[in-house]
C-alpha cells in the first residue's frame, strides 16, 4: 500500500529518508498513516532538528492523549452514539476517526494545519469511515453535542481555549498528558487513562499518563 503522495512529499522535505507506514493501533480496531519508526532510531542532523522545530508533522505520530481518547470512546460509545462532534485539533483525526466507529451522527475533523487535514483524510479512508473537514474552529456554529480536545494543552498559550470550546459544543472532553496543574471551574478529571505515543519517541514515563477531563455547558 502507498502512502498519500502529498503527504509523504511534504515529510521527505522535513526528514528526506522519512516515510510514512500504515499503522496498527494496540489494543484498538484502527490504523493510522504514520511516520516509520526506524527512522526516528538516529540522530538529526542541524538542518532536520531546524526544520522539525519550524514545522513540527505533529499529524505523522498517534500522541499518547490521541490514542487513549480513541480507546475510551471505543469502551465508552455513549459519549458520541447518535451525536454532532467536532474533533478540535485533530492532527492525524484519530479521536474523530474513533468517534465515527462508535456511532457519531456527523464528526467534524478541525486544524489550522492543511497537512493535518490531508492526513484526517488519508486516515478516514484507510479506516473505511467518512469525516468532515474545518480549518476554522471559530468559523463553525455552535451546533455540536461534544467537542473532543486530545494533545493540544502541551501549549499552555493553549489554555483560554478551555472556555472557548463550550462556545461551539454543549460538552467538552479533554484528554491531555502535559498540564499537572490543570484547573478549571467548568472541568472536572474523569479518570487517568494509560497509553503512549507511535512511533516511541521515548518520553518521560509520566508522558503516559494521560488525565480525562468533562465539561458541561451551564
Amino acid at each position: 500500500m502507498n502512502a498519500p503522495l502529498d503527504l509523504q512529499q511534504a515529510l521527505s522535505e522535513l526528514l528526506g529518508d522519512a516515510r510514512l507506514v500504515p499503522c496498527p493501533l494496540p489494543e484498538t480496531a484502527l490504523k493510522l498513516w504514520l511516520i516509520d519508526g526506524d527512522n526516528m532510531d538516529r540522530a538529526f542532523s542541524p538542518e532536520e532538528t531546524r526544520r522539525i522545530l519550524h514545522e513540527p508533522p505533529y499529524w505523522s505520530f498517534c500522541w499518547a492523549s490521541g490514542l487513549a481518547m480513541a480507546r475510551y470512546l471505543a469502551e465508552h460509545p455513549q459519549w458520541v452514539a447518535g451525536k454532532r462532534v467536532l474533533d478540535f485539533g485533530a492532527g492525524s483525526g484519530v479521536a474523530g476517526i474513533a468517534a465515527v466507529k462508535a456511532g457519531a451522527l456527523e464528526v467534524v475533523a478541525c486544524d489550522l494545519d492543511p497537512l493535518a487535514i490531508a492526513a484526517c483524510q488519508a486516515n478516514a479512508e484507510l479506516n473505511d469511515v467518512t469525516l468532515n473537514y474545518s480549518t476554522d474552529f471559530f468559523a463553525e456554529a455552535d451546533r455540536f453535542d461534544l467537542v473532543l480536545v486530545a494533545d493540544v494543552l502541551y501549549d499552555r498559550a493553549n489554555l483560554p481555549l478551555l472556555d472557548e470550546f463550550l462556545s461551539r459544543g454543549r460538552e467538552a472532553l479533554v484528554a491531555d498528558s502535559r498540564v499537572r496543574d490543570f484547573r478549571h471551574p467548568l472541568y472536572q478529571r474523569l479518570e487517568m487513562l494509560e497509553a503512549m505515543t507511535l512511533p516511541d519517541l521515548a518520553e518521560p514515563e509520566e508522558f503516559r499518563h494521560v488525565s480525562l477531563y468533562h465539561a458541561r455547558r451551564g
